[in-house]
């Protein structure tokens, strides 16, 4: 299905977005991870489309063609921003409620959204469950084979991890989608097609600062303590959810979002993917696209 691609202004962004479906329809937005982009959801649209849906597929900050409107903006990654620009994003397109759905930081941005403004969202689809960062707590080891797993969070906060990213972003974020999703096989034009929005000129830059502010090794936007505040409390959610876990996740394995439940007071389910890595939109786009379809139909 044929998308526009669109732009808004917020605050801070000119934020580029893909749309499809009736102008008129019930909203949906579809958000993506890192290093990903829309290209994620290309399979997943028309069966939202063919049910009514308006979907809104945004890039988020730092990818394609997305661009921040001042060079003085800080260049904050932090979890705070994200669900900041989904919120903003909404209210600039005159979006009073609409379904979210994400993964990675995109699903990070909707369960943010969903538990600090709950009144805006019909319900949520969230990849690994709960995607709200425990900051405070983030000094916390795991467990050495989840720490394995975050091998790359480690390496972002080095130099040479940001240079390494710098100058090999495309053979880092191939080989990142490789680990993620073992069972995956897609091939060199798949991944071409979103390693273009990993040339924004903000990307390292957003990224960096994401995977050293998570641990407390930098400092956030002061414009965004308050947010970072009520999200240290570790908010629940109370608007219906559907939780997606891939079971072969090569970065939060189905153990991990299992324990997740207690965060979700509202109606929510969970449902595990055989042979799905980090990346469920686009390894089972009729699975994601189901669990949408049956939260707008709730």
């Amino acid at each position: 299905m044929s998308a526009t691609l669109r732009r808004v202004r917020t605050a801070t962004l000119d934020i580029a977005y893909e749309e499809s479906g009736a102008a008129d329809g019930a909203p949906v937005f579809l958000m993506h991870g890192w290093p990903y982009d829309p290209r994620c959801y290309d399979e997943v649209i028309a069966p939202l489309c063919s049910a009514g849906a308006r979907v809104i597929v945004p890039y988020l900050r730092g990818f394609g063609p997305t661009r921040f409107l001042s060079q003085e903006t800080m260049r904050s990654g932090q979890q705070a921003a994200l669900g900041n620009d989904l919120r903003e994003m909404m209210d600039a397109l005159g979006v009073d409620r609409a379904v979210l759905a994400g993964y990675d930081w995109g699903g990070r941005a909707a369960c943010i959204v969903a538990a600090l403004w709950p009144e805006r969202v019909r319900g949520l689809v969230t990849v690994n469950s709960y995607n709200i960062q425990d900051i405070p707590g983030s000094a916390k080891p795991q467990s050495p084979e989840q720490e394995r797993r975050f091998w790359y969070q480690w390496y972002f906060q080095t130099e040479r991890g940001r240079a390494g990213l710098e100058n090999n972003r495309g053979t880092l974020c191939r080989l990142l989608w490789e680990l993620w999703s073992p069972h995956w096989q897609f091939d060199a034009a798949t991944f071409a097609r979103s390693a273009v929005s990993f040339e924004n000129p903000d990307f390292v830059a957003l990224t960096i600062h994401s995977y050293r502010h998570r641990y407390g090794n930098i400092a956030g936007d002061p414009k965004l303590e308050e947010t970072e505040h009520r999200l240290a409390q570790k908010p629940k959610l109370t608007v219906p959810t559907i939780a997606l876990q891939g079971d072969a996740d090569g970065v939060l394995p189905p153990e991990a979002s299992q324990r997740h439940a207690g965060f979700f007071t509202g109606p929510y389910q969970r449902h595990v993917l055989p042979r799905i890595g980090h990346n469920p939109p686009q390894e089972d786009p009729r699975a994601f696209a189901d669990a949408v379809l049956k939260i707008m139909q709730a």
